[in-house]
């Protein structure tokens, strides 16, 4: 370990000389990464690439010698490698590598096979479970779009969403969506948006590819921080057919861009059309509502007119469709004792009874009622529609009217 201080400070050569002898001292090391840039110079040697992480913005140098390069050629950008190299500190200028002395390039199969433990990982964490899913708001005032520059994804998705709503708002970010920056641009754009207190919800999106092109959207780095995220995020990455794990972990997953522009948002038409049935509903059940109210007023109406018409034929009070009616009870009694009366003298003369009983005040009943004849008042109660009963002092005896 170097001792210094600001009075006994030691040259730069020392310095580097110290870092050299550290690193010396790693051995050869195993390191996997992307190949962000390949020179290949004719006549030389010697192959330079330049050996990038797939999930953040680092890179190291590499010296291969052409024959290791041809041993596992042809090599090209973006694809992903594990080599085998020893790392070299080069103190004059302070310049650090790998120099390669075997490369492997990683196949689809092996990469499936990570892809494949890595979702196993994901989902005991519960990062894919339904219960974490947020809800799309139903009408986003700015949707966040991550999208390819220029590409057929983002024209899908703004035409289409335009299209059922014209009045709707993105806020766009263009970034990489393949290759060793995809990761790192989507990332950026993801925090950026989801930090943004106008977007209400994110779509990421880009059209199909090869396996090796859609590899960014299952970056473990990526899937993380969309699980972390505050607004909900819409993928729609690729077809169908194709599944990153970003699409498990997002909160509602579009087939295709055209998709996710639908499911984001709503259909202007539709939604009048659905407001107009909720509105001829809303109003069929009023209408029914005001006729039922009108059938029972014309109802009440009725009995309160039979009642008028014909209390004074009514043998039981309780038969008055209405209830109690105070103001003729009075009249009933008095009307109830005369005819028990007449009913016991057996009278056999023609009374008139207009002269004696002025019923309720509004009711003069001036015509001549021959008692002896005991239909006289079933005869009435035909008329106007009651039952008849067996006898007049059957009738009379049976009056009873009670407060």
């Amino acid at each position: 370990m170097l001792e210094t201080s600001a009075e006994k400070p030691v040259p730069v050569r020392v310095v580097s000389e110290a870092i050299s002898d550290y690193i010396n001292r790693l051995g050869q090391i195993w390191v996997e990464g992307e190949i962000a840039q390949l020179n290949d110079r004719a006549g030389s040697g010697m192959v330079y690439m330049r050996l990038r992480d797939p999930s953040v913005d680092m890179y190291l140098e590499v010296t291969c010698p052409r024959s290791v390069f041809k041993a596992v050629a042809p090599l090209t950008d973006n694809a992903r490698v594990v080599i085998n190299s020893k790392v070299n500190f080069y103190t004059p200028t302070g310049r650090l590598s790998l120099n390669a002395k075997e490369i492997r390039q990683v196949g689809v199969g092996e990469l499936l096979a990570r892809l494949e433990a890595l979702k196993k990982m994901l989902a005991a964490e519960g990062l894919f479970a339904s219960e974490r899913k947020k809800p799309l708001p139903f009408l986003p005032k700015k949707i966040g779009l991550i999208c390819g520059r220029a590409s057929a994804a983002e024209k899908d998705v703004k035409e289409n969403a335009k299209r059922r709503w014209p009045a709707v708002i993105f806020e766009t970010r263009e970034v990489a969506v393949q290759g060793a920056d995809a990761v790192i641009q989507v990332s950026a754009a993801l925090r950026e948006l989801d930090a943004d207190p106008d977007v209400d919800v994110i779509i990421i999106t880009r059209g199909g590819g090869s396996f090796e092109d859609l590899l960014p959207f299952s970056d473990e780095g990526l899937v993380r921080l969309a699980a972390a995220c505050k607004k909900p995020i819409v993928s729609a990455i690729g077809h169908e057919q194709d599944t990153p794990l970003l699409d498990l972990v997002a909160d509602l997953r579009a087939s295709t861009p055209t998709d996710a522009a639908k499911r984001v948002v709503p259909d202007i038409k539709e939604e009048f059309e659905k407001g107009l049935k909720k509105l001829d509903k809303e109003e069929s059940k009023y209408n029914k509502f005001l006729d039922d109210t009108i059938n029972r007023v014309e109802n009440i109406t009725k009995d309160l007119n039979w009642v008028s018409d014909n209390i004074i034929y009514t043998k039981n009070f309780d038969e008055i469709p209405c209830g109690n009616v105070k103001e003729y009870v009075e009249d009933l009694q008095r009307e109830c004792i005369r005819l028990k009366v007449l009913s016991e003298n057996k009278l056999s003369d023609t009374t008139n009874i207009s002269d004696t009983t002025n019923i309720s005040d509004t009711t003069n009943i001036s015509d001549t009622t021959d008692l002896s004849d005991t239909t006289n008042i079933s005869d009435k109660r035909k008329k106007r529609g009651r039952p008849k009963t067996k006898s007049t002092a059957r009738e009379t005896d049976s009056c009873s009217i009670s407060l």
